[in-house]
């Protein structure tokens, strides 16, 4: 099944998907489904959970960046690469670009987690701070770009980062498929939707009948609100969440196109069952979740998707969380 996007917005394909798997084969981790039957129970029904935070760079987003960086052509990629973002896809891009020997400039919010700053500067990226409520990233992203012969590396609107994020749908077939299990949900954490709609693209292609559900926070549900309109609407980004790897400000036009024919629908959580919900996984599962990633979790914990006996696949999309974060976490009470 291909999603033929509107209005002339480039589209992604099962095909765009199954060739990123075969450009990340030896690159990406396959990561595991892991459950837990007390937390099944708990729940209403079947869980299974993929873990993402497993990724070498701590999340997803090395599919995506490997993906798109791999295909640019030699002279332009030894111009190095420009990405902007809160942590985890600078992340990505800064150890894709050391893969490659090629120099990366990331352009990060002063606010961002330490532990995601440290990361990046670590794997040998420049990085150039903004200010994440007076100041534009992306034309940030595009002038350095622009000033350094640069390519542009965008977190989400991208068919080459949407088919990469993509992958993590033909692992959760491939495993679902050899255990006998057909999911009637999959949770997604969302921000500008490259990876819930490139899971979408791949599983809708082999179930056509699964629901998948992009999770988001309370005050960035872009996607939730942009399903209901029609059309993309923006969020108020001085607005507060733990959750900063998915305060973004509005989708992506190709991402956007591919979710309004895709998803089953959209659900807000609020930063106290995210906060529970990575105390859950740490308990139940011995996963470490950053905010954003528990967030499909934390959408069952708090009944914003009702079980009622099916099963469901979740994706722990990141594990990049400053520990005495990550401690204070351990301690949250149910806000039950």
């Amino acid at each position: 099944m291909s999603v033929e996007s509107p209005n002339s917005v480039p589209s992604v394909t099962i095909a765009d998907i199954r060739s990123a798997a075969r450009r990340l084969d030896g690159i990406a981790t396959q990561t595991p489904l892991v459950e837990s039957p007390n937390l099944s129970r708990r729940l209403g029904g079947r869980v299974l959970f993929k873990a993402e935070g497993l990724q070498s760079v701590g999340s997803f987003k090395i599919r995506g960046a490997y993906n798109m960086i791999s295909q640019l052509p030699s002279k332009a990629r030894a111009h190095g690469v420009v990405a902007f973002s809160s942590g985890n896809h600078a992340q990505a891009v800064a150890a894709v670009a050391a893969h490659f020997k090629i120099p990366a400039v990331i352009v990060m919010p002063r606010d961002a987690p330490a532990a995601k700053i440290e990361g990046t500067r670590a794997r040998g990226a420049e990085i150039v701070l903004y200010d994440r409520l007076n100041e534009d990233r992306e034309a940030i992203g595009r002038h350095l770009a622009e000033q350094r012969g640069a390519t542009l590396v965008p977190p989400f609107d991208d068919p080459r980062i949407i088919a990469g994020q993509g992958t993590v749908g033909i692992e959760i077939v491939a495993d679902c498929t050899q255990r006998g299990i057909v999911p009637d949900l999959i949770l997604v954490p969302c921000s500008g939707g490259g990876l819930v709609a490139g899971i979408a693209t791949a599983v809708k292609t082999h179930w056509l009948k699964v629901a998948v559900v992009a999770c988001e926070p309370e005050r960035y549900d872009d996607t939730a609100r942009s399903l209901a309109a029609g059309n993309p609407v923006a969020n108020d980004v001085t607005a507060p969440s733990i959750c900063d790897a998915l305060m973004v400000h509005t989708p992506g036009k190709i991402t956007f196109a591919i979710n309004r024919l895709l998803l089953s629908g959209a659900v807000a959580v609020s930063d106290s069952w995210v906060m529970t919900a990575m105390k859950t996984a740490k308990v139940e599962l011995n996963l470490v979740t950053e905010p954003s990633g528990a967030i499909g979790l934390a959408a069952l914990m708090s009944r914003g998707v009702a079980l009622d006996g099916r099963t469901a696949v979740v994706v722990l999309s990141g594990s990049n969380v400053d520990r005495r974060f990550f401690d204070e976490a351990l301690t949250a009470v149910d806000p039950t």
